[in-house]
């Protein structure tokens, strides 16, 4: 099939949307907490109610998009998402926040089931990996990017007297008092009205599932779920999405608290960097992996990310601003590693499993909220240490993982010769 370069755009534009909403949770957490008064544990269900509905929806999805088509689903949960937004802009308190939270976390549930093979066909399979790091470029600059827009729109609308510009001033006149960062929330509905225009108007193309994507039979999921192996890989997903998010919802706070550092300014600055340094470590990893076997990277990388976690925790101001994006870099290549592991030790039922993976998701639910709790009982420089637990286990999988391939190493040359094919 011909490539369709706007399709392309649009799923790459996509992705872009799906990281700006989804990791803004990080610099808004503080300013939450501080807003309505809340102890860590009521903050941290926020992000757990946003994770939760990537565990309960990620195979359901795979269903939803078997039986009605790509576009059809992606109008739902585009449809979701402007509902949540929406919601939240009108009626602006916690409890709104969580249900809110939760509808905008289902619909981005269902996109990333739709958009990647949907990207593959799009994009032509030759192709497909190429775009496939475009896509997770993309992601990680709206990840960088919103902090600042956040930062933007903290410092133009808080006490906003007049005299902004169009946006601004537009803004403000829809906002409560004091919620500034609410302001989000209207642009995120006007950007999913745009998105469901287009989608509406557009033809996309015909996706024919392949193996590795399809949901399967419940029998299927029911047959894996029986073997040790898979339930460890869950595991391992959950501990990785839950390190991510349990570094990315609790670096600002934790710079507020112990260094006194502003939420809406340098600490929003140290998120955007994390998901910076992220996708930068995403370019390296892909590198190192065609040098290294994944299993030695996995040890690198964790070890190195527990320790940067450590300064952050136990160094003073710089070196925290510094060290908690870097566990950002480290991270980076531990999702895309053991999801690799994973499939790579079953010889069928790689669609099931890979849903089953997907739904691993939820560590990113579980793991902030577990930090909110103990830092609520003995603090959160503390409870953060938690996040040593789920390295741990990351750590322990380069050595207990027995995939049926093994990753092949290279030298330089044949990087150079792969990358001019």
């Amino acid at each position: 099939m011909k490539r369709n370069n706007f399709i392309v755009l649009l799923i790459l534009f996509i992705w872009f949307v799906i990281s700006f909403v989804t990791n803004i949770l990080g610099p808004l957490m503080p300013v939450i907490i501080e807003n309505y008064q809340l102890s860590l544990t009521m903050g941290a269900f926020l992000p757990f109610s946003f994770f939760l509905a990537y565990g309960v929806m990620s195979i359901p999805a795979g269903f939803l998009v078997e039986k009605y088509g790509e576009k059809i689903s992606m109008l739902i949960s585009f449809g979701l998402n402007l509902i949540g937004a929406f919601t939240f802009a009108l009626f602006p308190s916690y409890t709104i926040a969580l249900v809110s939270l939760f509808i905008i976390g289902i619909g981005m549930a269902m996109l990333q089931v739709i958009i990647n093979p949907l990207m593959r066909v799009a994009g032509g399979e030759e192709n497909f990996a190429f775009f496939s790091v475009m896509g997770q470029l993309v992601f990680g600059g709206a990840s960088f990017i919103s902090p600042f827009v956040f930062t933007y729109l903290m410092k133009n609308l808080g006490n906003y007297v007049g005299d902004g510009n169009f946006l601004i001033d537009t803004l403000s006149k829809v906002i409560p008092s004091g919620l500034p960062w609410v302001s989000l929330y209207w642009i995120f509905t006007a950007v999913f009205i745009v998105v469901l225009l287009i989608i509406s108007l557009v033809k996309l193309p015909k996706v024919e599932l392949k193996d590795d994507e399809k949901v399967e039979a419940i029998k299927s999921y029911i047959e894996l779920f029986k073997q040790r192996k898979v339930l460890l890989y869950f595991a391992g997903i959950m501990a990785y999405v839950g390190t991510e998010q349990g570094v990315a919802n609790w670096m600002s706070k934790f710079l507020n608290t112990y260094h006194g550092i502003s939420p809406e300014g340098a600490g929003a600055h140290a998120i955007s960097w994390f998901w910076g340094l992220m996708s930068v470590g995403c370019l390296v990893g892909l590198v190192l992996l065609k040098l290294m076997d994944s299993k030695k990277v996995l040890k690198i990388f964790t070890v190195i990310s527990a320790i940067c976690l450590f300064l952050a925790l136990f160094g003073g101001s710089q070196v925290s601003l510094i060290a908690f994006p870097a566990i950002g870099f480290f991270i980076s290549v531990m999702f895309s590693i053991i999801f690799s592991l994973a499939l790579n030790s079953v010889k069928t039922h790689h669609g099931a499993f890979s849903g089953i993976l997907c739904s691993g998701i939820f560590g990113g639910a579980l793991v902030p909220l577990i930090i909110g709790w103990l830092g609520d009982l003995i603090g959160l420089k503390v409870a953060m240490l938690f996040l040593v637990l789920t390295l741990g286990y990351i750590f322990s999988i380069a050595f207990w993982a027995r995939p049926l391939i093994n990753n092949k190493t290279t030298t330089v040359k044949e990087i150079f010769a792969s990358l001019k094919k």
